[in-house]
């Protein structure tokens, strides 16, 4: 079995995770929450969400994140866009990468954005146009990949219907995300087997969430058939507000730890990532999810 050497982490604390904080996040804390990640060498960081601030109010600031962040020359900023709205703030702002996302599952489609799995990818069609026009990279999310909080078990075949909806709008990466977290390593190799037939493998990435520990395993199942770009939100922040008991994404000084451990190059400082886990697990009054970042930071202090 041969792994691959290097694998791209794109982090998600900053949106994901974020998002679903009641307390609302000082823009300047994001911009340097997203500026400290950068300097630790993430590659791609969802920075904004360009979607409207009655839905989601902690995201009301991301044009002001965008317009002072100081950019790391080489990372990819990238910012979610439900609509052409939101693509053109995202186009204001200077994102370098916009996402666009749509469900393997019919009910988890109309219970979040309240239309169909092919309607939902019909109404992204002039945003991906779009984006190709002004040369914008596009990124499409399928969320309940492996599970759905109301169909339960989601058919492999399900989740490459959609990647072949997203494939033919011209998406240059898309990520395969397991919104509850009910993955577990042989649904995830079959799940990739089945995909990879209608898109190429080093364009797919792993978006696990933890709520049932099986999030790292997971990654090295997925690391395992050969995908090699995983999405990772730093101190385990986020959830999903649509799915009850969704709890956040794998922590990234987890992610990193065991890519380091396994000889796999991110390029990513893992000490760095843990300053940047600790530092906004301060400004939000909690301990970080971080298992690996919080016995980092205790060996540090002790």
């Amino acid at each position: 079995m041969t792994l691959p050497k290097h694998v791209k982490l794109v982090e998600v604390g900053p949106r994901d995770g974020l998002q679903n904080e009641k307390e609302t996040v000082p823009a300047e804390v994001k911009i340097e929450l997203v500026e400290r990640l950068a300097a630790a060498g993430l590659p791609n960081i969802e920075a904004a969400s360009f979607v409207s601030p009655k839905w989601v109010p902690q995201m009301a600031t991301s044009g002001e994140v965008m317009e002072n962040l100081r950019r790391r020359p080489g990372v990819l900023y990238s910012a979610l866009t439900p609509n052409m709205k939101g693509f053109e703030a995202a186009l204001a702002a200077r994102a370098d990468e916009v996402v666009i996302f749509g469900s393997a599952s019919e009910a988890f489609s109309q219970r979040n954005i309240n239309c169909s799995i092919a309607e939902s990818v019909e109404r992204f069609r002039d945003v991906a146009r779009a984006a190709k026009d002004n040369g914008i990279r596009l990124r499409g999310s399928i969320s309940c990949s492996f599970g759905c909080p109301y169909e339960g078990e989601i058919a492999p075949d399900a989740v490459a219907d959609v990647v072949r909806r997203m494939r033919d709008l011209g998406c240059d990466e898309i990520d395969i995300a397991d919104t509850i977290g009910v993955g577990t390593p042989g649904k995830i190799a079959t799940v990739y087997e089945a995909i990879a037939k209608e898109y190429p493998l080093g364009q797919l990435s792993g978006h696990f969430h933890d709520t049932y520990g099986q999030a790292l395993v997971n990654i090295y199942a997925a690391l395992q058939v050969g995908v090699s770009i995983f999405h990772a939100s730093v101190a385990g922040l986020g959830g999903c507000p649509y799915a009850k008991g969704a709890t956040g994404n794998v922590a990234t000084e987890d992610v990193v730890y065991m890519l380091d451990g396994l000889g796999i190059h991110t390029g990513v400082h893992l000490d760095q990532v843990v300053d940047a886990g600790q530092f906004i697990s301060r400004q939000l009054g909690r301990k970080a999810a971080s298992r690996a970042g919080n016995a980092i930071a205790n060996r540090r202090a002790g």
